[in-house]
């Protein structure tokens, strides 16, 4: 076997086996998908009967609560950018870096200093390389998360929220995160989740042209809303993780069904040419046999004289 075929064995051996893996990549991506939205089906209900609550108890009353309440001045806002723990996603991480840098631009030319605060060790690995400060950071869970994970990532920004400016607090709390439409499309969004705009909410939970009932609070509107703005930053991270995750899923099935594809017409390429080198070896082969055949023709034509 000649060197330049066995460079093209060599390498197919190498392509077939990475197709193996990228294969396999993506029919367990596949098999996540189908869990990923079951889970945003099931939590998306709960999430817009929380916020029809609160817009429902906000509109209902006159208490000036940071749920609600535009800050007369804002002059900072926390911003939760959702990544993802691994690659192999195609653009899934970068789309949403993109996003919430976009965001973070917009909210500086308001005049507003933001406290930026990460999911996933891509981001975390962005703006660590960029040596840029982070408020806090969460990894590990991007693929799967659970509740009680997006309870761990609400708490530095319920607290934020509730705290003074000056203080080190925020007056706005924004999220960015990849929106789940369809096995084909994922979309990075940004929303602003505190204060709560009241017409945006009423638009979400199909509430606009709907009369509200009045309500009594017990103790206190205050006291209402201070249990709910826990449960409702709470759904709505815990939303935004699912769908982050249905959307990493996709995004990772895409992405290794075309890497499987391009390894298959690699290997159709390599194939070719390998078999054109074999056939070039065979050719020289019997070039050699009939050269030296005519040749020792010639010799015993010789000796014969």
């Amino acid at each position: 076997m000649g060197a330049q075929l066995r460079v093209y064995k060599r390498r197919i051996r190498s392509v077939t086996a990475t197709k193996k893996i990228t294969k396999a990549m993506e029919m367990i991506a596949a098999s996540r998908i189908v869990k990923a939205q079951r889970q945003v089906a099931a939590s998306t209900p709960y999430a817009t009967e929380l916020t029809r609550a609160v817009t429902a108890v906000a509109t209902g009353s006159t208490t000036k609560h940071p749920l609600t309440t535009e800050a007369e001045a804002p002059s900072r806002a926390a911003v939760l950018l959702i990544t993802s723990d691994r690659g192999l996603a195609g653009g899934y991480s970068s789309n949403a870096i993109k996003a919430g840098e976009k965001l973070s631009e917009r909210l500086r030319g308001e005049g507003k200093e933001v406290d930026t605060y990460i999911v996933g060790r891509k981001g975390v690995a962005y703006y660590g390389f960029r040596e840029r400060k982070v408020s806090d950071s969460w990894t590990g869970f991007t693929d799967s998360p659970t509740y009680a994970d997006a309870k761990q990532v609400a708490a530095p920004l319920i607290e934020a929220i509730q705290t003074e400016t000056a203080e080190g607090g925020a007056d706005e709390l924004h999220i960015v995160f990849t929106e789940f439409v369809s096995m084909m499309t994922q979309t990075p969004v940004d929303d602003r989740m505190l204060p709560l705009s009241l017409e945006k909410a009423q638009d979400e939970t199909g509430t606009k042209d709907e009369i509200l009932p009045l309500f009594d609070f017990e103790p206190s509107a205050e006291d209402v809303l201070d249990a709910l703005l826990p449960r409702y930053v709470e759904s709505r991270i815990y939303n935004a993780l699912l769908q982050s995750a249905a959307s990493e899923h996709a995004a990772r099935r895409r992405a290794m069904k075309s890497a499987t594809d391009n390894a298959g017409e690699l290997i159709k390429s390599l194939s070719r040419l390998a078999n054109a080198a074999r056939q070039a070896e065979i050719t020289q082969e019997i070039s050699e046999i009939v050269g030296g055949s005519s040749a020792l023709a010639d010799a015993t034509a010789g000796s014969d004289k």
